[in-house]
C-alpha cells in the first residue's frame, strides 16, 4: 500500500487535527439504504477524502428526515481518483447494501446511483448490466439518475458513529460545518467501528493530526470492532 501523503497548508501544519486536505477530487453519490453505516464504510476507505449524508434523487424541496417526501437517503463522497477509482467505489456500492438492492422498498431507502459526469453514467450503466447478469434470477432495483440538488441531512446524522464519542468529537473541534467537510472526521467515523482494520489505522493515524491520547483512544475501538457489522 502506498504511504498516505497529503498536501497541507502551513496553517494546518500548526493547527491539528487534519480537517482539510488540498487534493483534486472526484465526487460520487450513492443511495444504499440507511446512510449511517455507509458513511462509516466509505469514510475509512482508502482514497476517500470527505463524506456527507443527505437527501437527493427526488423533487421534494428542503426535505427533512421526518418529512423526506420522494427523496432518498444518500451519501456524497469526495475521493482522490489517483488512489481509488469510480469502479472501486461501485464495487463497495454493490456489495454493501443494508437492504433494497434486490427488494422493492420505500423510496427513502432505495438503491440509487447518482452520476456527476457522462463518464460516471457510462461506467454505472455497464456496472449495473454486469451485476444483473451475476445476480440473476434476482432482480436488481437500482436506479441511475443525473445529479440534482443535494440536501445535507440534519447535523445529528452526519458522522453518526463518531458523534457517539462525544468527548473525542469535542476534542477534535468538530462543529456543524466540519461534520460535513472534515477529513479526519470522515476517517474516524469509519475507523471507530472497525472499518479498514487496525493495520490500516495505525499506518494512517500519524497523518491525521491526532494527539497520542486521541490515537490510543481510537485504536482501542478499532481493535474491538474490526470485522463487525455496519448496519444501522
Amino acid at each position: 500500500m502506498v504511504e498516505t501523503k497529503y498536501l497541507v497548508s502551513e496553517e494546518e501544519e500548526t493547527n491539528k487535527p487534519l480537517h482539510h486536505v488540498d487534493i483534486p477530487f472526484g465526487r460520487a453519490t450513492f443511495g444504499m439504504g440507511c446512510f449511517w453505516g455507509i458513511d462509516s464504510l466509505f469514510g475509512a476507505t482508502q482514497g476517500v477524502l470527505r463524506t456527507r449524508v443527505g437527501y437527493s434523487g427526488g423533487t421534494t424541496i428542503n426535505p427533512l428526515y421526518r418529512n423526506i417526501g420522494d427523496q432518498t437517503e444518500v451519501i456524497e463522497i469526495e475521493y482522490d481518483p489517483k488512489r481509488i477509482t469510480y469502479n472501486q467505489l461501485l464495487d463497495l456500492f454493490w456489495n454493501n447494501h443494508e437492504y433494497g438492492l434486490c427488494t422493492k422498498i420505500k423510496r427513502q431507502y432505495a438503491s440509487l446511483i447518482i452520476y456527476h459526469t457522462d463518464e460516471q453514467k457510462e461506467i454505472a450503466e455497464k456496472s449495473l448490466h454486469e451485476e444483473r447478469e451475476k445476480r440473476a434470477p434476482e432482480e436488481i432495483t437500482t436506479e441511475i439518475l443525473p445529479s440534482g440538488i443535494f440536501y445535507p441531512a440534519e447535523d445529528y446524522h452526519q458522522k453518526y458513529r463518531l458523534q457517539t464519542h462525544k468527548e473525542l468529537t469535542k476534542s477534535l473541534g468538530i462543529d456543524s460545518r466540519l461534520l460535513q467537510t472534515s477529513h479526519v472526521a470522515a476517517r474516524l467515523n469509519g475507523y471507530l467501528v472497525g472499518v479498514g482494520g487496525v493495520a490500516a489505522y495505525l499506518k494512517e493515524a500519524p497523518y491525521l493530526g491526532l494527539t497520542e491520547d486521541q490515537q490510543e483512544y481510537v485504536r482501542k475501538f478499532v481493535e474491538e470492532n474490526e470485522g463487525g457489522g455496519l448496519f444501522c
